[in-house]
């Protein structure tokens, strides 16, 4: 399996799906979803749960996911649980096969809606061994292809792998941002009655959100906090998000690496933060916060990606249980003298949120919209709609 030497395992009777690694280590599965080939990074998250969510997070772009619970697939897919119009993972290997659905809300069965989304998945995989080698080895890139008739060019899928770059210094905010302004609608959704409507009253305080790659569920929790939220391309200028006349910024998550994506955001950042309205960053926009007043990142060795991280708060040593889905970190040394951290990981210690203590902006590396608190971590949203009503 993922541990086996680096020489070729043979191809087992059935395989319709293969894993290829830079160095030639081969893993054999049944490919279903949609059929080809694709190349990227692989990691792994432990959510049990929400693999439609994941699949379609903006943040995975370029990434290929091991999911560490082995019953994927089983609740079906609906149109309801994506987090943007497109699946943006390139593939999930998986443990057991994908069963029937088996849930009231379901549409559709996972490899129906894998295969419409352009996404491969491989299943009889030993997910296990996989999520040992990356937390021994770091994040591999991988190639991975899907073939009913199981008919694979082995030297040309590692050579793909061999040949991608790599995630590290790569922008890909630019690639999964939306590319005109949205006036967004809609709020959070509940059981028997869907997204709430709303959110356009001019009386509600203004915020404007730089989409790096954002997730929907965030602007819904904007508008459920008492926000009316207008949505911007990663690469809008200052003067572009002024002219909608803010009350306050977002930025929003996204993939790629912070400092590639910082090369134009930051700037902009820095004028957002002269105008001293209130800030808030998520993930993606945690790192560019921090980039924007001197701060640095750094590539992970395996990341962050998972439903249970739990995270202490300093004000009060309350832990929030959060979901999080990054491979690169804000670095705590070198934070200048103006910058408060305010949470940290209970996992590695590492820095999950700064304050500025000079300007109402703040912002955090994990993902207050998922709820898997389940409202642990809504003041959030609260606070920072509160801080536009008061400024």
């Amino acid at each position: 399996m993922a541990d086996a030497h680096p020489a070729r395992t043979q191809q087992p009777a059935g395989a319709t799906g293969v894993i290829v690694f830079a160095d030639g280590r081969t893993v054999w599965g049944r490919g279903f979803g949609s059929e080809g080939q694709a190349v990227g990074e692989l990691c792994f998250n432990t959510a049990m749960t929400g693999y439609q969510e994941v699949m379609t997070d903006p943040s995975y772009a370029r990434q290929i996911i091991t999911f560490t619970f082995p019953h994927i697939g089983n609740v079906g897919a609906n149109e309801e649980d994506v987090e943007a119009t497109d699946a943006h993972a390139l593939g999930c290997l998986v443990r057991e096969a994908v069963t029937s659905p088996s849930n009231f809300r379901s549409q559709q069965d996972f490899p129906t809606w894998m295969a419409a989304t352009g996404r491969i998945g491989i299943s009889g995989v030993d997910t296990r061994a996989l999520t040992r080698l990356i937390r021994r080895e770091g994040p591999p890139t991988i190639a991975i292809a899907h073939n009913a008739k199981g008919n694979f060019d082995l030297e040309a899928l590692q050579q793909l792998a061999q040949e991608w770059p790599g995630l590290e210094g790569m922008d890909l905010a630019k690639e999964v941002s939306r590319d005109q302004l949205e006036a967004w609608s809609g709020g959070k959704w509940e059981l028997g009655e869907g997204y709430a409507m709303g959110g356009e009253g001019n009386d509600r305080p203004h915020v404007v959100a730089i989409d790096y790659g954002a997730k929907r569920n965030i602007f819904r929790n904007l508008v459920e906090a008492g926000a009316r939220v207008t949505v911007l391309p990663a690469t809008a200028s200052f003067e572009e998000v002024m002219g909608h006349e803010p009350d306050g910024f977002f930025l929003s998550n996204g993939p790629g690496d912070p400092a590639a994506t910082g090369e134009y955001a930051v700037p902009v950042i820095r004028q957002m933060l002269e105008t001293k309205k209130p800030l808030f960053g998520i993930c993606l926009g945690h790192q560019m916060l921090a980039l924007a007043v001197g701060g640095k990142t750094s590539k992970m060795f395996q990341g962050h990606r998972g439903a249970n991280h739990p995270v202490k708060r300093l004000s009060d040593g309350q832990v929030e249980i959060t979901s999080m889905n990054h491979g690169f970190a804000v670095e705590r040394e070198g934070l200048p003298g103006n910058v408060r951290e305010t949470h940290v990981s209970l996992f590695d210690d590492s820095n999950c949120g700064i304050e500025l203590i000079d300007r109402p902006a703040f912002s955090v590396q994990y993902h207050p919209e998922a709820s898997p608190g389940p409202q642990d971590s809504f003041y959030l949203f609260q606070r920072f709609v509160a801080q536009m009503k008061e400024a």
